[in-house]
């Protein structure tokens, strides 16, 4: 079973083209116009052993916004759709990631449901560019488009740059588990029979 998609996005703000293969190996080629995003989407495909081609072009000069919450987006999309119906796999995946002072767990449900929980600790010096906001507005856009409860505790830390590369590698680790398959389960891991 090829679990892969390819997703076009196309909007008066972005334009962008992703490529997914959930059973890779970690290649990758990441260009936002993002510097610190292209780094943490090669994290998590590394991390995750997702194959990802990310190819995206936004009004950086109004803001980041635009463009990190949109290929948030499309990555979610990427995913439901590789997934298909979900048959035979773990579905919930669990990753405690220290990343030098900063300590995270990511949990995750592939269920079809969207929920989003994100916390970090309180008073982090936020920085510019592709800071923690940035990052949350990221991850709940995947979290939503991809159908998947993703429930990111940051324990401690201090560096936004350690909070948030922590962030990835551990949301990379819970999925590459929770979309793993398990030969236990013959269709969806859920006692409704359905996702």
């Amino acid at each position: 079973m090829d679990r892969k998609a390819t997703i076009q996005r196309k909007t008066a703000e972005t334009e962008i083209q992703l490529d997914l293969n959930i059973d890779g190996t970690g290649k990758n080629s990441i260009s936002t116009g993002i510097g610190f995003l292209d780094h943490m989407l090669t994290l998590f495909a590394v991390h995750g052993f997702f194959d990802l081609t990310v190819g995206a072009k936004g009004d950086l000069e109004v803001d980041f916004h635009h463009t990190a919450e949109d290929v948030g987006l499309v990555l979610g999309d990427a995913f439901n759709e590789a997934l298909g119906a979900r048959n035979g796999i773990r579905r919930y995946g669990h990753a405690v990631t220290p990343m030098d002072e900063v300590l995270t767990t990511v949990t995750t449900d592939l269920s079809k449901r969207p929920y989003f929980v994100f916390r970090v600790p309180p008073d982090i010096a936020v920085g510019s560019g592709f800071n923690i906001p940035l990052a949350k507005e990221f991850l709940r856009a995947f979290a939503t488009r991809g159908g998947m409860n993703l429930h990111i505790n940051v324990l401690y830390g201090e560096n936004e740059h350690h909070i948030i590369e922590s962030m990835f590698k551990a949301a990379a680790r819970a999925l590459d588990q929770a979309s793993g398959f398990d030969g236990r389960i013959g269709a969806v891991h859920s006692t409704k029979g359905v996702l």
